[in-house]
């Protein structure tokens, strides 16, 4: 009998993978020792872990030496340590590395701890393990999970957590039903069915040694399964499919006890295998740094080169002179031989040692503190997104999740969201609404009404509201023609599913409450349909249901099932009716379908039908076709025969099934056609014009009809009745290149017309699965391109999930906008991590679409906030904080340099090593990082009611190469400031280098924090703290270092502040240095405002609670 294949109609049915003997994995059961004799099959214990005591450290310090960065950082600290190169202490030149190398290790050990215990919990759990015995003796004992092994058979009680992979052997239930929840697993809480094998159920598990399963080797496709089992004693092979295996993570439900024999442990879980975690992405403000670093290396370069030209011209100008000179004496006369040279190498090697030293000394000018700064920045954008209550979705009760830290600020710049349609737009909440049976249309909304309790015993809990003409034909229409037709179609809906129903009782014991549970929303809407027209389904089994018929109980037989697949879009069911009939009755889609139909029956029954399916699919609804045949004896069997040997085949299994469905799925009678209404989420309409206000293109690609998904285009605003629509659906090569040649013909024809951005005709570009087929084989992806980039909406219907991947990659790879993929299923997967930025929606099906996702959320509509609000502030506060850093350290190595210049290109340095090293870690880190979590440049509200703000992000306002020319001639000014006014007030005095070193410090750390303070747009207790705290610590810092006697500076600091001119020329310095940016600010924001600055003004002066103050107008920007 087939019962081994229940399932969903979403998921494979099968592993793709096909094996043969040789390939197999082979499980002796209860007999984990002869198991693993020849393979060392995995054991239980898992571990998530990334390092050990042992392996932290090099491994550690392995990744992180993976940026750049930190190699240049090590090698200036390694050059440092030579005697000839030495400018810093040797303790203080490694500190700036290991002090970031030490933040991060402690960062990943934490985090790593948290995994090993979680390991240690996991690994520590308890199972029954049956243990051999004589005779009675064998008996189940609790054992650890880490120690269960491959082959042996484990006990498994109601509520409890799978350990491994196990293949069912017995149930508490006489059947050998068991329900298991796979919440864990992938997010669905419905109840799943799997069974035990009848030959197994009866046979106590201890005398089940000798059995040998063959199956396929561990693989993560959660949905397939392929196996067969081979009795002591027995030739025959008994075939296991899916429904026969119950997986780690999932939890026993509703069932006493369930037993199983392990066939995957540990990592070869198909849970630990598909546990990979989000894909790693580099975010796009990262990437353009990249640029911007090798032009401050460049400057680095040119800066100790110069030193070094000037440094050689100085020597050979002095030549004669360097016998007197310290550190150049060509003779040492203190050796006895008098000819010896004396720590001199001549000219051309000392120019060398002093670029290297003025590497060495101008290290900071590419800054080692910004990568932990922007991870730390990272880190509490997140925290904010995560807290956001905008970002929750109480229907589910998910909080938004943030799963890639490093791709916050692309929030902030997307161009082109990539949208699948059900369960992201619509809520894959279906409700049945229509009927085509036996060509008349059951559509009228004015007959429908609710269903009439009466004496009914049964009540679904899911409510559908029935036709009252069609109720009357079922109840009254006896043996008629059209009556018997109406009946057969939804015995159909009945029978033709994997839906288990639940059972309880109700607010009145003499009614029964019925819970579909399924893997399918649309086959719970139909079974849902079918028992409020008076087919209840009220029991299932492994081999038989129980419908009640208009108030009598039936009993069917099931003899078959073919599951939904992906290639015939259809799935099957062979029925022994009571009245010992076998019939077959098949759903699908309507391109599959009528293709089966045997049309020479009633063509007039087709045509209206097909009629109908096109009106539902205008309306939006999804449809299904319903057909059956009645089989004959000789049918059935030679059906029964084929269909046995295709399931115990390990070679080429999902083929071999496919064709013996394909086989009798063929001359079927049109029974009908359903209509089922996937209603949009809430806010969708909405959110999408937002979106497109914000200049961001939406496409929309799904696996719907043409006509389901134009229909919920119109629904969403994502079409609207002014644009004109381009549509390429063709079913042959020629034709699918000729509509693409005049879909070009068409876009330049409109562009011609339209020069003025703002009165063009808006075009909408719709596209099947079949054309896109077509195109990408033909390598016409190029002319598909310059159609869709033209178009302002894009609808691709009926594509398979590696077409989604290829649509996003089309534009990837084409143009430089970033793209946004948001899905919510496994179909999704490919597409989310092609796009720059992908989302997962936690809704019906599944988490595979969240686990493969950068970001998930409960809501399409919060797209909205998270994109022109977080996105917005998380793109401004990075950039920002970006051209700070940059701009901070090249105002302190500039200072540096007009010192050198006075120096005698020596680099000597006036400032303390410390100072030196501490000012990016210390002295300047903290308001940098602060601002950049908490600073606003708009508040939410306006962000929301002026969309058009957002392409500040989009045009890269915010961080681009003009800004940076001009932060380092403001830090090539400020560098100025801070050295020449200082070393013009004092050049005749005789104040010594220390303390002149430390009013350069205090100067340069309190310019830059002014700076910044002067960039702040949101003030609160917590900035004012960092920013002001900053400086104090930073003097509290230069008096301790002063402090010490064996420091060169010692007491330096107390004796220049008791001079009024130190604190004369401290504001001196901070005035003058602060004119250029104050007066550049003050003339762009009065003389050439932006959109963001004419909204910050707005902000300030207007009254947000009057609804009546007119909108600002905000400035156009064309963007392509």
């Amino acid at each position: 009998m087939a019962e081994d294949h229940h399932g969903s109609s979403r998921h494979m049915s099968a592993s793709q993978k096909d094996l043969g003997d040789e390939d197999a994995r082979v499980v002796r059961v209860g007999d984990a020792e002869r198991t693993s004799e020849r393979l060392e099959y995995a054991g239980n214990a898992v571990r998530t872990a990334k390092y050990s005591p042992l392996t932290f450290l090099p491994r550690n310090l392995f990744e992180q030496f993976h940026r750049l960065a930190y190699v240049y950082f090590l090698v200036i600290a390694v050059l440092n340590q030579l005697p000839q190169l030495a400018v810093f202490g040797r303790g203080a030149s490694v500190m700036p590395l290991a002090f970031v190398l030490i933040v991060t290790a402690v960062k990943d050990a934490y985090e790593d701890w948290r995994r090993h215990r979680s390991d240690r919990a996991e690994n520590g759990r308890l199972a029954a393990v049956l243990s051999p015995g004589e005779g009675a003796g064998a008996q189940f004992r609790p054992t650890e999970w880490k120690h269960v092994r491959v082959g042996d058979v484990l006990r498994i009680v109601s509520n409890e957590s799978l350990p491994a992979d196990m293949v069912l052997l017995a149930t508490s239930e006489p059947t050998g039903v068991a329900y298991v929840q796979t919440l864990n697993l992938d997010g669905e809480s419905n109840l799943k069915t799997r069974y035990a094998k009848q030959e197994t159920l009866s046979t106590p598990p201890d005398q089940l040694t000798g059995a040998v399963i063959r199956c396929e080797r561990p693989n993560r496709n959660v949905y397939g399964f392929q196996a067969n089992l081979e009795l002591e004693g027995e030739s025959r092979r008994i075939p296991l499919g899916p429904s026969n295996i119950v997986l780690r993570g999932c939890e026993l439900k509703n069932t006493a006890w369930a037993v199983g024999v392990v066939v995957y442990a540990g990592r070869e879980t198909k849970a630990m295998l598909n546990n990979a975690g989000a894909p790693k992405k580099r975010s796009r403000l990262e990437t353009h740094m990249n640029r911007e670093t090798l032009f401050l290396s460049a400057i680095l370069v040119v800066l100790c080169a110069l030193v070094a030209a000037l440094s050689g011209v100085w020597l050979r100008t002095h030549e004669e002179e360097l016998e007197l000179a310290q550190f150049f004496h060509k003779r040492d006369y203190l050796s006895k031989d008098k000819d010896g040279n004396y720590n001199y190498y001549g000219i051309a090697a000392q120019i060398v040692f002093i670029f290297l030293m003025a590497v060495i000394v101008f290290q900071i000018m590419i800054p080692i503190s910004l990568y932990i700064s922007m991870e730390l920045v990272r880190l509490g954008q997140a925290y904010f997104m995560i807290r956001d209550t905008r970002l929750y979705d109480e229907s589910s009760n998910t909080r938004f999740q943030c799963r890639a830290l490093n791709i916050n600020e692309d929030l902030g710049q997307v161009k082109c969201v990539f949208s699948d349609k059900t369960g992201t737009l619509t809520q894959n909440k279906m409700e049945f609404r229509c009927a085509s049976i036996d060509g008349i249309d059951y559509s009228d909304i004015t007959r429908q009404q609710p269903v009439a309790e009466g004496d009914r015993i049964w009540a679904p809990n899911i409510s559908v509201n029935t036709d009252s003409e069609l109720v009357k034909l079922i109840r009254d229409g006896g043996d008629t023609y059209q009556g018997r037709h109406t009946r057969e179609f939804f015995l159909a809906l009945a029978t033709c599913n994997t839906i288990v129903p639940m059972i309880t009782d109700g607010a009145d014991p003499k009614k029964k409450v019925i819970d579909y549970q399924g893997e399918s929303p649309d086959e719970q809407a139909l079974v849902s349909a079918a028992a409020a027209y008076g087919f209840v389904l009220v029991e299932r089994t492994s081999g038989h249901i129980v419908i009640d018929v208009l108030g009598e109980k039936q009993r069917y037989e099931v003899l078959g099932l073919h599951e939904f697949d992906s290639d015939r879009k259809r799935m099957s069911v062979i029925i022994g009716c009571p009245d010992k009939t076998v019939m077959l009755f098949v759903k699908g889609a309507d391109s599959s379908m009528f293709g089966v139909i045997d049309k020479t029956i009633n063509s007039d029954l087709v045509q209206a039908t097909e009629k109908h399916l096109h009106s539902y699919s205008s309306l939006g609804l999804r449809t299904l076709v319903i057909g059956m045949r009645e089989l004959s004896q000789a049918e059935f069997q030679e059906w029964q025969m084929a269909y046995e040997k295709a399931s115990t085949a390990l070679l080429g299994r999902g083929n071999l099934l496919r064709g013996v469905a394909a086989n009798i799925e063929r001359n079927l009678r049109l029974l009908g056609a359903s209509g089922i209404e996937d209603k949009l989420q809430d806010g969708v309409p909405e959110a999408i014009e937002k979106l497109r206000q914000a200049g961001i293109k939406v496409w929309v690609l799904t696996g719907d009809k043409q006509e389901t998904a134009i229909s919920i285009g119109y629904s969403c605003k994502l079409l609207t009745r002014e644009m004109t629509q381009i549509v390429i659906n063709s079913h042959s090569r020629d034709s699918c290149t000729k509509s693409l040649d005049d879909a070009i013909s068409m876009v330049d024809k409109f562009q011609s017309f339209s020069t003025d951005s703002q009165a063009r005709v808006p075009l909408a570009l719709i596209i099947d699965g079949n054309s896109l087929v077509y195109i990408f084989d033909t390598d016409r992806e190029e002319k598909l391109f310059e159609v869709a980039i033209a178009c302002d909406v894009v609808l691709c219907c009926r594509v398979a999930p590696l077409q989604k991947a290829g649509i996003v990659d089309l534009i990837k790879k084409r143009t430089s906008d970033m793209t946004l993929a948001i899905g919510d299923g496994a179909n999704d997967v490919s597409m989310i991590q092609m796009a720059d930025v992908g989302i997962g929606i936690s809704g019906q099906e599944g988490r595979q679409a969240v686990m493969a996702s950068d970001f998930a959320m409960g809501q399409f509509r919060f797209l909205v906030p998270l994109l022109l609000v977080h996105g917005h502030w998380n793109y401004q506060r990075m950039g920002y904080m970006i051209l700070y850093n940059f701009y901070r350290n090249a105002t302190f190595v500039f200072m540096l340099f007009w010192y050198v210049l006075y120096t005698g290109f020596t680099l000597t340095t006036a400032i303390t090593e410390w100072s030196s090293v501490l000012y990016s870690v210390i002295y300047t880190a903290v308001p940098t990082i602060v601002v950049a979590i908490l600073d606003k440049d708009l508040g939410r509200r306006t962000l929301l009611k002026y969309p058009q703000l957002y392409g500040a992000g989009q045009c890269e306002e915010n961080y681009n190469l003009r800004l940076f020319i001009f932060i380092m001639m403001d830090s090539v000014w400020q560098s100025l400031a801070i050295f020449f006014i200082p070393y013009l007030a004092y050049r005749k005095s005789v104040i010594d280098g220390a303390s002149l070193g430390d009013l350069w410090t205090l100067s340069v750390v309190i310019l830059v924090n002014i700076h910044l303070a002067m960039d702040v747009i949101r003030w609160n207790w917590i900035t004012h703290a960092a920013i002001w705290g900053s400086i104090v610590a930073t003097w509290i810092c230069v008096m301790i270092i002063d402090s010490i006697p064996i420091m060169p500076g010692f007491w330096a600091i107390y004796k220049v502040m008791g001079t009024g001119l130190f604190w004369a020329l401290l504001l001196a310095v901070t005035v003058a240095g602060m004119i250029p940016h104050f007066a550049a600010k003050a003339f762009k924001e009065y003389f050439t405002p932006s959109d963001i600055q004419i909204a910050r003004e707005m902000e300030k002066w207007q009254d947000t609670h009057d609804v009546t103050h007119p909108e600002v107008q905000m400035s156009t920007v064309v963007r392509v």
